[in-house]
């Protein structure tokens, strides 16, 4: 949030108990100041002469009646843009004064809510940055490292950052007890000069370059590439067992596959933005990355940044090609068929997710498709069964989880028309296939190690894809006997993507060893 000077409001709270009086009034007078120096307009508050009780005395804060005062702070802050705390740092944190009005101001409808999705809370104060300022007589490193910032996380994330204040910077004075005359006017004089900054916005150039990239690693959705990279690895290492791993090929191709992954997720967000709206049991597993809901990213940027990922795609195919030894017919035909189906979960006219085909597709690209794509970069023959066998478990390891995210996406994905498992055949329904897909994959990945059918890479699996294999149809069975609608469903999300990683690692390092 980069406010020229002459549209920026700010509001300046002084929380030490002793107020003007203390070197923390003198901090908040000279940085009020430089902010009205530089064109902003602010307010001022002294939190030790606002006539309140900071002791909350009803069940919800919400239902003790405002002080005036409390209600005159309430709206300073609704107008403001920027908010900036000065405290004393007292038994590692702040003063009961400001606990105190934080208790009373900060309430559920106002400054928060709860949600279903998420983190199961929302932020009502998005759009405001705060800075914080606090003098300390403990020193720096010892406050960061050894106490590891209590206050500042304090407020930071639990407090502020909680109702959704971006805090943007942190500024300490001290050791106080240990200053002479001279340093605290110069601590008073760079208080001031940061009150003068906010003429060149509230966020530091790094900060702002920050900011812009923060919504593109969410909506990237990384923590779903760990999977995809080790399949790749494995079907790299089923391709070279008796030679060295051309890693030009390796590090070409993954980029390759890592470009196709963006734009999908891309595409998805975009098409799938009429379901997300709706989506009320969001989470990291399901309802897309969120970046379009909240107005992070507009949908056309997030196209425009979906046809780059297709093009550098593109041309790192045509690099593969060129600088390594990977078969040209083969590479072609695996990348081609894996784009499509990436691309078409979502795009129409195909939109494989909306004829309850999304789940197979999610399946094949992140099991044979991307397992492939490793082997045949390193001139793997496609004749060989081991590939194969490694691929299918893991394609019948991957359905429980991608079936089972559909369960909290049901109701919205209802309403935009989407038809999933989940949606076609019932929550219900979709939880007993899931429990098929997990039995499925237990008692393949079992068969195929005692018979041996892939010596040296699927070996020892069987042990732990049958003990967690059991446990996740148990769970699901258990979720399915209370479960009839769309919901929540965090814990039996992760039991099935711990359940899918047993079918990579263990061939990953069973090749290594």
């Amino acid at each position: 949030m980069n406010i020229p000077s002459c549209s920026l409001r700010v509001l300046v709270v002084l929380a030490h108990p002793r107020g003007t009086g203390s070197l923390c009034g003198a901090l908040a007078k000279a940085y009020t100041e430089g902010a009205r120096d530089a064109g902003a307009e602010v307010q001022y508050v002294d939190l030790s002469r606002l006539d309140f009780d900071p002791y909350v005395h009803f069940h919800s804060p919400k239902e003790q009646p405002l002080e005036p005062a409390l209600r005159d702070v309430k709206t300073a802050i609704e107008w403001a843009d920027h908010l900036v705390f000065i405290y004393p740092t007292w038994w590692g944190t702040f003063p009961a004064l400001l606990k105190g009005f934080f208790d009373r101001v900060l309430l559920d409808g106002w400054a928060f809510e709860e949600t279903s999705g998420g983190t199961g809370y929302r932020g009502l104060l998005g759009g405001r940055s705060a800075e914080l300022f606090t003098t300390m007589d403990t020193p720096g490193p010892i406050y960061s490292f050894a106490m590891r910032s209590p206050g500042r996380n304090a407020l930071s994330r639990s407090t502020l950052g909680f109702c959704g204040v971006d805090v943007v910077r942190h500024t300490r004075f001290g050791v106080v007890k240990a200053s002479n005359p001279d340093q605290r006017s110069r601590w008073i004089a760079k208080s001031r000069s940061l009150g003068l900054s906010l003429q060149h916005g509230v966020h530091t150039p790094l900060q702002r370059t920050w900011r812009r990239i923060m919504p593109w690693l969410a909506a990237l959705r990384l923590q779903f590439y760990p999977m995809t990279f080790i399949a790749y690895w494995v079907g790299a290492l089923l391709a070279t067992r008796s030679g060295e791993i051309d890693l030009i090929a390796f590090a070409i191709g993954y980029a390759v596959l890592f470009a196709l992954e963006a734009a999908t997720v891309f595409f998805n967000d975009i098409h799938d933005f009429e379901s997300d709206v709706r989506n009320r049991f969001y989470s990291m597993f399901n309802g897309g990355s969120r970046v379009l809901v909240e107005g992070r990213l507009k949908p056309s940027e997030l196209r425009r940044g979906a046809i780059a990922a297709l093009a550098l795609a593109f041309f790192l195919s045509i690099l593969l090609v060129i600088a390594s030894d990977a078969p040209l017919r083969s590479s072609i035909f695996m990348l081609a068929t894996l784009s499509l189906l990436a691309i078409f979960y979502t795009v129409p006219p195909i939109k494989l997710s909306h004829r309850s085909l999304g789940e197979i597709d999610v399946a094949l690209t992140h099991s044979f498709g991307v397992l492939f794509c490793g082997y045949i970069f390193q001139n793997g023959q496609l004749a060989e069964p081991t590939p194969w066998i490694v691929s299918s478990l893991i394609f019948f390891a991957v359905l429980p989880g991608i079936t089972l995210s559909a369960i909290p996406d049901a109701e919205a994905d209802q309403a935009a028309n989407k038809r999933t498992l989940a949606v076609r055949f019932s929550v219900n329904t979709a939880m007993s296939l899931a429990a098929l897909f997990a039995a499925t994959a237990a008692i393949l990945s079992a068969t195929f190690d005692w018979l041996q059918l892939a010596p040296g890479t699927l070996s020892g699996i069987g042990v732990p894809a049958i003990i967690h294999g059991g446990f996740l149809i148990w769970f699901i069975l258990r979720c399915r006997a209370k479960i009839r609608e769309a919901t929540r469903i965090d814990a039996l999300m992760v039991a099935s993507l711990g359940f899918t990683i047993w079918f990579a690692v263990v061939p990953l390092v069973n090749l290594l060893g």
